[in-house]
């Protein structure tokens, strides 16, 4: 049985619900990232003082990495109301999450006046941010996918994505803007607090864009059918992770492999480079902060681009450039890095962000696209934020730790090129999803179990 076929939705309806995930996606990966550069810049001198200063870095990105920890919770616990209740009640929640637990970290006392309760609550309001992102990126994908013009797709399916770059060049923009601003022992004082502060009015902006758009006409069609089918023929929907591991387990692990290179590359990218240049190669933090935050411009920009060019050749081909172009990258990468020189960093960095622009920008749709309706925001999210835990997760504190024992960059470009062959299998093992027709509902796959009631009138059917 088929799903209502929904029609497409006006140009500027569209464009405000693309607007309300972009905006909410922004907040979201601006309170994420934050932490990360925080972690990367203070946090070893404010919550763990009396460690060796790489190894208290190392604790920093260890909080940092608590955070990926929670997100496949988040994506569980998200995705199964996502799918029962809809996305944009839980999209709400997860913007409130993140918000309070970030500008909760605004105001928390450091070691030197809690001592070891410090980096506990930090610890603890980390574990929040992490499991309201863990529900926030399927929700923001799909309530642009299951609006959208199938065509075009790709191209919208990837603003929400445009978050993350956004949310890091408004994260490090304002840090790098402290940091100018303010002497080091300011900075360290009271001057971190400034941004994570500046996260509640940005919540308040958030919501009230969030709260304006429709419920996904999709779901809504979807959510009318399974209702017509239990009242009709007794058909029991099966818990939404139990239908996605019973009917889609392939499609999750593909999911899973295909963000190992993206993942990894972007937290070496963009945070561990903080590390690395500011350590390893002795350039100052200013100078590290301001190259990450042209590429982060250039890498919001070719996001979109990337998107329109999966819609006219398809999903795993534009997927593959990413992949491919990480992994052969990576060498010349560092290589430029050690020259010292900004010019040098900057385009080590931006080239690395639009390769990975090339695997980030068709995710979201091609995500959606692999899921039926019912079981499409646990889907997605299981496949994004599992993966997190094995990839974004550590890559920071692997990354830091093979540079204190090899004090070389080449077991770190390996690292990466591991990550990106591993996605190269996971693409070439999917199937490409660019034509599919995200209301097409089949009785064997959506997560509609056939009672003996169902199983009779199907029997006198035939």
């Amino acid at each position: 049985m088929a799903a209502p076929a929904t029609a497409p939705p006006e140009p500027s309806s569209l464009k405000r619900i693309v607007a309300a995930s972009l905006i909410g996606t922004t907040i979201e990966w601006y309170d994420f990232f934050l932490y990360g550069s925080a972690a990367a810049l203070v946090f070893n001198e404010l919550f763990f003082p009396d460690s060796d200063p790489l190894v208290g870095t190392l604790l920093s990105f260890l909080t940092y990495a608590v955070g990926f920890a929670a997100r496949p919770l988040g994506a569980l616990v998200f995705g199964h109301y996502g799918d029962r209740l809809g996305r944009k009640k839980l999209l709400v929640l997860s913007l409130l999450m993140m918000g309070g637990a970030t500008f909760a970290i605004g105001l928390m006392p450091t070691h030197a006046t809690i001592g070891s309760a410090a980096p506990v609550l930090l610890t603890v309001l980390r574990l929040v941010q992490g499991f309201a992102l863990g529900g926030e990126w399927g929700g923001a994908v799909l309530l642009v996918s299951e609006h959208g013009d199938a065509k075009r797709r790709g191209f919208w399916a990837s603003w929400p994505q445009t978050g993350a770059p956004a949310g890091q060049l408004l994260a490090t923009g304002v840090l790098s803007a402290l940091t100018a601003l303010l002497s080091d022992a300011a900075f360290s004082s009271w001057g971190w607090r400034i941004p994570f502060l500046l996260s509640g009015v940005l919540v308040i902006v958030g919501l009230w864009i969030r709260l304006s758009v429709d419920e996904s006409p999709v779901f809504k069609a979807a959510l009318a059918q399974a209702e017509q089918r239990k009242a009709e023929a007794g058909q029991v929907e099966k818990m939404p992770v139990v239908a996605v591991l019973r009917h889609h387990w392939r499609d999750v692990l593909i999911a899973m492999g295909a963000r190992m290179a993206e993942n990894i590359s972007y937290y070496v990218i963009t945070a561990f480079i903080l590390v690395y240049a500011t350590t390893a190669v002795d350039m100052s933090k200013q100078t590290a902060l301001n190259a990450v935050l042209i590429a982060s411009a250039v890498h919001f920009a070719v996001i979109p681009l990337w998107g329109a060019l999966s819609d006219r050749i398809g999903r795993r081909p534009v997927y593959l450039i990413g992949a491919i172009g990480v992994g052969a990258w990576m060498f010349p990468f560092f290589a430029l890095i050690d020259t010292a020189g900004f010019g040098a960093l900057l385009l080590a960095v931006t080239v690395g962000l639009v390769l990975h622009g090339a695997m980030y920008a068709p995710q979201a749709a091609f995500f959606s696209e692999m899921f039926a309706t019912r079981m499409r925001y646990s889907g997605a999210s299981i496949g994004a934020q599992f993966s997190s835990v094995a990839a974004g997760a550590p890559a920071p504190l692997i990354a830091t730790a093979l540079l204190a024992d090899y004090d070389s960059s080449t077991p770190i470009a390996l690292y990466v090129i591991a990550a990106a062959l591993l996605t190269v299998v996971a693409i070439a093992c999917a199937r490409e999803t660019r034509e599919r027709d995200l209301t097409a509902l089949d009785n064997g796959a959506d997560g509609v179990e056939d009672t003996p009631a169902t199983a009779t009138a199907d029997a006198r059917t035939a």
